[in-house]
């Protein structure tokens, strides 16, 4: 097998097939964008839509939030619950923080599958918050759940659906912040105090923003996808509040037959298709599938018979497959991945080139939803703003392993942002980091 990939021919039919499913041009992008922003309007007006608008009731930070908070940040694989100390001026301290998996198949539970209930799910939180502090504690908590949640006060929120796959019974419909308290109750921890429960894409814009001036948006690019931003007057109060879009579900992006594949052989059919397209949750999965359909048509030989389970590791095929600079290694990624012997190099070529596809397709769609924002903002009047008479760029702080980590994945999508603006640079991306965590910190350090 030659060390270094081959190149690829011109006009290769298994390659164009591809593109014409996958690549999307400028002016598709741009009337995605448009979609977008009409979608926003008519979720805000409370018309049919497609996208949520759920307010957060709570406001952009001072930068001056202090004290000593607890955080937990709930939304993928993991809980993580935090200890955080935060002095102002947009600096923190995180005096402790733990990851506890919500699956072990070691420890023999799994609090994520329809087998288990909302009383075994916040009694597992709740014993993970006595471990970061003592009974006799009296301190706010600050809770990220990244779930699509009816808000109806800072600490009140009712989960709409289980998105990500997960399915724990008896959470839907209930008010998760109620099923908190009554856990820390049953812990033990009367003076721990659950004072706001937000989403994590409003924790990574209160994070950013607690640090940097000029934040208009908040997205996550990781298992799961969101975005929120600022609404300047929001009808509810007339004054600034985060609104969380619950992006994933944005259904005006055009399918292919893999999306179709996919989202039918899904937990719920029909929902967070935006999510199912550009998710870390979903992309190793959308890859299988047109790895399959490259194999069955001749375009990708495996060596020996193979049947593809569900993908372990998620995105993580797409990164390694990205980051392989070579056939062998890029051979190494499916055998440990997929479980499948390809040592045809031109077949090698075709599944690495499927994988770049689906990421710059990810980051094209992502990159159109937040120029939508911005033509949302524009249409209300907030095209601009002015700061020592220079006009300064809308901020959109991103978190998540996809933006962090797939290669190249940042830069097309600033790359995007630049091509659907007036002017580059008119809409900046930043990395955020641990917008889930210090975010919710911010946010209980809001509230007195």
């Amino acid at each position: 097998m030659p060390s270094t990939f081959i190149d690829l021919p011109v006009n290769d039919p298994a390659v164009e097939a591809l593109r014409a499913d996958f690549e999307l041009p400028r002016a598709t992008l741009s009337a995605i964008a448009d979609d977008f922003a009409e979608a926003m309007r008519d979720g805000l007006a409370g018309r049919p839509s497609s996208l949520r608008m759920l307010p957060s009731f709570l406001g952009p930070p001072t930068g001056a939030e202090h004290g000593a908070v607890l955080a937990i940040d709930f939304g993928g694989t993991n809980v993580r619950v935090l200890l955080v100390t935060l002095r102002g001026r947009g600096s923190e301290l995180i005096v402790q923080q733990q990851a506890y998996p919500l699956v072990d198949a070691a420890a023999g539970y799994d609090h994520i599958s329809a087998a288990a209930d909302a009383t075994t799910l916040f009694d597992f939180i709740a014993a993970k918050v006595a471990v970061a502090t003592r009974p006799a504690s009296a301190l706010r908590l600050g809770l990220t759940f990244s779930f699509p949640c009816e808000q109806h006060a800072r600490d009140r929120a009712t989960l709409i659906r289980w998105t990500k796959e997960f399915a724990t019974r008896g959470v839907e419909g209930q008010d998760v912040g109620e099923l908190l308290r009554a856990a820390l109750q049953r812990a033990g921890l009367p003076g721990i105090r659950p004072v706001v429960i937000l989403n994590d894409t409003v924790g990574t814009l209160l994070s950013a923003s607690y640090q940097h001036a000029h934040v208009d948006m908040g997205a996550i690019c990781g298992t799961g996808h969101n975005t929120c931003f600022l609404e300047p007057l929001h009808p509810l109060t007339g004054k600034p509040m985060l609104v969380n879009l619950e992006s994933g579900n944005f259904d005006v992006v055009q399918a292919t037959r893999f999306d179709t594949q996919l989202d039918a052989s899904s937990e719920q059919p029909g929902t967070q298709r935006l999510e199912k397209r550009v998710a870390g949750k979903y992309l190793g999965e959308l890859l299988k599938l047109v790895v399959l359909d490259l194999q069955q048509c001749g375009a990708v030989r495996f060596v020996g018979t193979a049947v593809l389970g569900r993908v372990r590791g998620e995105a993580q095929i797409i990164s390694d497959l990205l980051a392989a600079d070579s056939a062998g290694a890029a051979a190494s990624v499916l055998r440990g991945r997929l479980g499948v012997q390809v040592d045809d190099p031109l077949s090698l070529l075709r599944i690495r080139t499927a994988a770049q596809l689906l990421a710059d397709r990810s980051a094209g769609l992502v990159a159109a939803t937040f120029v939508g924002v911005a033509r949302y903002l524009a249409s209300r009047g907030h095209s601009s703003r002015e700061n020592s008479s220079q006009r300064t760029p809308r901020v959109v702080a991103i978190d998540g392993s996809i933006y962090a980590k797939l290669p190249g994945y940042a830069s097309q999508l600033q790359r995007t942002l630049d091509l659907l603006t007036p002017a580059p640079g008119a809409i900046v991306a930043l990395r955020a980091t641990d917008g889930s965590g210090i975010g919710a910190a911010v946010a209980a350090a809001t509230i007195t």
